[in-house]
């Protein structure tokens, strides 16, 4: 073990951590969101930030931005693939609900028919992907990574002590911050959210108090789209790279931090995020890289055995603001 190397090293370490826990935990909420109002772990919310990350580069790639770009040039390819990437990941996301999931509801289908389902969404829409990707655009598209264009040029913005700042790390974390609370704000301030809340305590209930429970299920289902696809152009910003299976990894890590923050709490969700980001960062220092999932994956175990409720614990029907 480097635990000097850790030592020496712990400002930035500790940065890159919350930069990638950034991503986890937005990937997060879309996991938190779904099973704090319909009991469900959408494990197809993976590939609803893959599809983000694709769609990314897309953008890119039609509006034929690269490294070389112009500043105003780089400004518009951002704020057209993050519109483009939330709209496209949460069109995935609302398909899924109407496709796979509300002809079980109907059915009033057990909750490990579900599970089941989302598992096969899952695994569905990342060889379909794949396949329909690699027969079209040929190699290395589909089955390959991909690289996609940096645009935004890392570098330092701020000095703390010896520890820099990037400003790739400053975005990355900045908007994540700012997502949550805009969506925490969303859920407990307006009368759309007080219907989620109302659906999440006891749906029988709303239905009867004129809440629509399908709106609902819709609306969570977009909420967590739109959060997935700006995770993925935050992803594409650190790691310039994409995959038909992407989103297998991560998103299992994102369910982690889920879990590890409480699942159904928002602001659990991208806590959550952060320490497991952080946990990963210092895992690699101490031991190697080649450590990294495996410490997200026993962090898991040790949640569950020794608090399964996570840190916060709380459901979304009982959140506040």
């Amino acid at each position: 073990m480097d635990f000097f190397n850790l030592i020496d090293h712990l400002g930035e370490h500790t940065i890159n951590g919350l930069s990638k826990g950034s991503i986890y935990g937005l990937v997060a909420l879309g996991y938190t969101l779904v099973y704090g109002v319909l009991q469900l772990i959408n494990f197809a919310h993976a590939e609803v930030f893959m599809v983000g990350t694709w769609t990314v580069l897309g953008v890119y790639t039609v509006l034929g931005v690269s490294e070389d770009t112009g500043p105003v040039m780089v400004a518009v390819a951002l704020v057209v693939a993050l519109v483009a990437a939330c709209l496209v990941s949460a069109t995935t996301a609302l398909g899924l609900e109407r496709i796979a999931y509300r002809p079980l509801r109907r059915r009033r289908a057990p909750r490990l028919i579900f599970l089941i389902t989302a598992i096969g969404c899952s695994l569905a829409l990342m060889e379909v992907f794949g396949y329909v990707l690699k027969v079209f655009f040929g190699a290395p598209f589909g089955r390959g990574t991909v690289h996609i264009p940096t645009l935004v040029r890392e570098r330092p913005v701020v000095a703390l002590g010896d520890t820099s700042i990037t400003n790739v790390q400053v975005i990355i974390i900045v908007s994540a911050l700012l997502m949550l609370v805009g969506l925490d704000q969303f859920i407990n301030r307006t009368r759309l959210g007080r219907g989620v809340r109302a659906v999440a305590q006891d749906p029988d209930t709303a239905s009867l108090m004129g809440v629509n429970k399908n709106r609902v299920f819709m609306l969570i289902f977009v909420l967590g789209g739109l959060m997935a696809g700006a995770a993925a152009l935050l992803f594409t910003m650190r790691f310039s790279i994409t995959k038909f299976d992407i989103g297998f990894v991560l998103g299992l890590k994102a369910f982690t931090a889920a879990v590890l923050g409480g699942i159904g709490n928002l602001r659990g969700a991208l806590l959550g995020g952060l320490t497991l980001g952080v946990v990963e960062v210092y895992s690699s220092s101490l031991i190697s890289s080649n450590w990294e999932d495996v410490t997200a994956f026993v962090v898991l175990v040790v949640v569950l055995m020794f608090r399964p409720t996570g840190i916060l614990g709380e459901s979304l029907g009982k959140a506040r603001a």
